[in-house]
């Protein structure tokens, strides 16, 4: 399809590492670092290989255990060769603990730090770079204190956005706030890598299987200029399901075609990654959390204040569930909103994004994020959630600030 050759297939990608072999990943990487350097262009690793990654969600898998873990790292160390390539080790690693106990989540941060070190060790002109989520999801602060325990002070920086929809301009201002976070904490000349590979439209629900307004964003470039930002880069491959309608990590060319269709055309692409096949890339969570399901219709709202609230159930699983609320501004426009409902004995509510959750016994709120709060006479604005226990369409109570 020429739109999708034209606006997608003639940008470079990242070659996603997610099958974990290690008889394998050694000749895997060797073959396409060596491919890259021979055609003079730098190549860009997605390593995702941890143990328990994604907390069992849709693009659960990786090593059994953190040994063999290690062990698939020393082999694909050895291949890097001796020029630059760029690495982003483990999305969600960081971003995504609440399935780790204390002592799990110690051992992930020393397998995250022995990770960078003995990549850096197989080759010094490696770039790598560690999960910072995105900026809808946790604080600067708190992120940046989770890369800290898991050695970004050998790396070179962090990763934001990956297969997720948040506006360049959000990833950039939450960058700087990680890097401020960073040199509060004695950690200084990190900077930020910023997937733009699905962020050109509205952004909201992480899952893109379903939304109607998504578009490929910038076109993948080291020429950023910003000084704290590294690269523009394609991590996740546009057109890849995140496992919600399809399976997760499958090309879907109706995908590929509603990101790129409404896109302008790349004026004179000159990749400075050489591109992958996009079947080589799972997706990441929250863009890839729980399987696909059949929605249930949407919460009716109690009319407080000046907005109204609506849950949608998207998906579930054994055991938890994921809802989508859409918040709607009443007759007047609002400077902000939040959004609460009670629990049913056996829920409770894991994660939020684009929204600040709080739970006080029962009941939850969530608030909105920097971003969405202000909106125009009858607008919208989305935000998402992991729950445990059975899945429930309560009423919601919406308030304005």
């Amino acid at each position: 399809m020429p739109v999708i050759r034209d606006r997608i297939a003639s940008q470079p990608a990242s070659h996603w590492l997610s099958n974990f072999n290690v008889s394998t990943v050694r000749s895997e990487v060797s073959g396409y670092v060596g491919a890259a350097n021979a055609a003079g262009q730098i190549p860009v690793l997605t390593v995702y290989g941890i143990t328990n990654r994604d907390c069992g969600g849709a693009s659960s898998g990786g090593a059994p255990d953190l040994t063999q873990y290690q062990t698939w790292i020393s082999n694909l160390a050895a291949a890097l060769g001796n020029r630059t390539v760029v690495i982003i080790l483990e999305p969600d690693s960081l971003a995504l603990q609440t399935c780790l106990s204390s002592a799990d989540l110690a051992a992930r941060n020393q397998a995250l730090r022995t990770a960078v070190r003995t990549l850096k060790a197989g080759n010094p002109n490696s770039k790598i770079y560690l999960d910072a989520g995105h900026s809808a999801w946790n604080s600067a602060a708190d992120q940046a204190g989770r890369m800290i325990a898991a050695g970004i002070a050998d790396a070179d920086g962090f990763y934001t956005n990956v297969s997720n929809f948040n506006p360049t301009s959000a990833e950039a201002a939450y960058g700087r706030s990680i890097i401020s976070s960073l040199s509060a904490q004695g950690v200084s000349g990190k900077r930020q890598v910023i997937d733009t590979s699905r962020n050109g439209g509205a952004s909201g629900d992480w899952c893109g299987d379903d939304n109607t307004d998504r578009r490929i964003g910038r076109y993948p470039t080291v020429a950023t200029g910003d000084d704290n930002i590294d690269g523009y880069l394609w991590v996740k491959p546009p057109g890849e399901a995140d496992g919600c309608r399809y399976a997760a990590g499958s090309f879907q060319p109706d995908l590929a075609y509603s990101l790129a269709s409404s896109a302008t055309n790349p004026s004179s692409p000159s990749p400075s990654t050489p591109s992958s096949s996009p079947s080589s890339s799972p997706s990441t969570s929250p863009s890839s959390s729980p399987s696909s399901s059949p929605s249930t219709s949407p919460s009716p709202s109690q009319p407080t204040g000046a907005c109204s609230a609506t849950l949608r159930v998207t998906s579930t699983w054994q055991g938890g569930f994921q809802g989508e609320v859409t918040v709607t501004a009443g007759a007047a426009a609002i400077s902000g909103w939040s959004v609460s409902w009670p629990l049913s004995a056996s829920q409770s509510v894991t994660q939020a994004w684009n929204g600040t959750l709080s739970a006080a016994g029962s009941a939850v709120t969530v608030r909105n994020v920097s971003w969405n709060g202000a909106l125009a006479p009858r607008a919208t604005a989305t935000f998402g959630f992991l729950a445990n226990g059975a899945a429930s369409t309560p009423t919601l109570t919406c308030a304005s600030a």
